[in-house]
């Protein structure tokens, strides 16, 4: 859970800067595109997730679980800290934009190849009744990961004036990885690798290519796996890829640390709702729990963006709040759910690549795509119907898929389709 933590604080800083610094100080010379693009080197990097789940769950397969942990904590915290001293555009021109996207696809690379590790390890580590809720703590990550990126920004910005924030500020939090990384580094050092890993490796039941009989034997499971998390993963993005905080404080005109600290709150919610997700498909199965919070996704899509135009600060935390627990119960089975569904020798690259290929489908440019529809149409509710038909896609996905709560993890023959 921490060094997810961390790794997701470091994805999201440079996510919610893409709304509210980037576009201004390295695509300004773009004019009226420039949040458009900015919000594109989200995306961009999203195309490199599937390539780093490849790497890492070929490795993560033959090598371990545990050592794809390190390596992907590195990367991802390294190039955060670069990103941090990139000067602008108008200190170096076209070279900054450069600089900043590379670096963003770094973090691709590491974010595609850190979740399957993670989840893997807490899962295969876990008893097969609480599989679920074990499961879910590498997810919370990603809430307290978006609670700390937004809490730090916030901070950042109260002390600082809009033109500080803007020619130094947004950098301290990209700066202060680099103590986030010592201390996930210290943790991740100290964990023991996955139990049902070592009876492989000690069997010397490795696959030397993992990648080929995954998609020869498993192809519609990784489908499946990649619907459901883009129907998740859309959503999540607009405020984990910075829409909802640049529409607030441009088109609504909140002040920007009201509106981190709204985000913040509504973070703690996903943070409960992705904890309840993963204790309650322990009781309830994975699918069941899926379908539930599809519905609640689906349902108040449209309220969301309603409560979210008023610009009234209590009714936007409610609105983000109840936004929340969609999501949460979308999120928290999936550690468990994606490592029930592959055996041993592909789990690590079968659950990386689902879960990469879902990021690329849905969360890729959720935030690029919301803001040209809310441009061309004059209205945010385009974006609830590109989010509903976004969730109509996992719910329908979920009826197709099997139940396979307390499967053996190291049962090594392969699942039925």
């Amino acid at each position: 859970m921490v060094g997810t933590t961390i790794e997701w604080f470091d994805f999201f800083i440079y996510a919610i800067c893409a709304g509210l610094v980037f576009a201004s100080q390295y695509f300004a010379a773009l004019g009226e595109d420039a949040l458009l693009l900015s919000f594109a080197t989200i995306g961009i990097s999203f195309f490199f997730r599937p390539v780093g789940a490849i790497i890492a769950g070929h490795l993560g397969d033959r090598i371990g679980r545990r050592a794809m942990l390190i390596l992907t904590l590195l990367l991802m915290g390294v190039s955060t800290v670069l990103i941090g001293l990139v000067p602008t555009t108008a200190s170096i021109g076209v070279a900054a934009p450069i600089i900043l996207v590379l670096l963003r696809i770094l973090q691709g690379l590491s974010a595609g190849g850190e979740w399957g590790g993670a989840a893997l390890l807490a899962v295969e580590h876990a008893p097969a009744d609480r599989r679920g809720l074990y499961g879910a703590f590498p997810q919370i990550g990603v809430p307290i990961g978006l609670l700390l990126a937004n809490g730090v920004l916030a901070l950042v910005a109260g002390l600082t004036t809009a033109e500080q924030f803007l020619a130094w500020g947004w950098r301290i939090p990209f700066l202060a990885s680099v103590v986030l990384i010592a201390v996930g580094m210290f943790i991740r050092t100290r964990v023991s690798e996955s139990p049902v890993f070592e009876e492989v490796r000690q069997t010397r039941a490795q696959s030397s290519m993992p990648i080929v009989p995954l998609f020869r034997n498993h192809w519609p499971l990784v489908i499946a796996g990649a619907l459901m998390f883009a129907a998740n993963n859309a959503v999540g993005y607009m405020t984990t890829g910075g829409y909802v905080q640049s529409y607030a404080t441009r088109t609504l005109h909140l002040d920007r640390s009201t509106v981190l600290i709204a985000v913040m709150i509504s973070a703690v919610g996903w943070l409960v709702s992705t904890l309840a997700g993963g204790w309650l498909s322990d009781r309830y199965g994975r699918v069941r729990v899926y379908q539930v919070g599809f519905v609640i996704q689906l349902a108040w899509m449209f309220p969301f963006f309603a409560l979210l135009n008023t610009a009234d600060l209590g009714l936007m935390i409610l609105a983000l709040l109840l936004f929340s627990v969609g999501l949460g119960l979308t999120y928290g089975p999936q550690a468990a759910f994606y490592s029930e569904m592959y055996p041993t020798r592909v789990r690590y690259s079968g659950a990386a690549i689902s879960y990469a290929l879902g990021a690329v489908l849905g969360g890729a440019f959720a935030p690029t795509i919301a803001e040209a529809l809310q441009t061309g149409t004059g209205t945010v509710y385009s974006v609830a119907v590109y989010l509903a038909a976004m969730t109509l896609i996992g719910l329908v996905t979920t009826v197709f898929v099997k139940e396979r709560r307390g499967v053996p993890l190291s049962d090594e023959v392969a699942r039925t389709q």
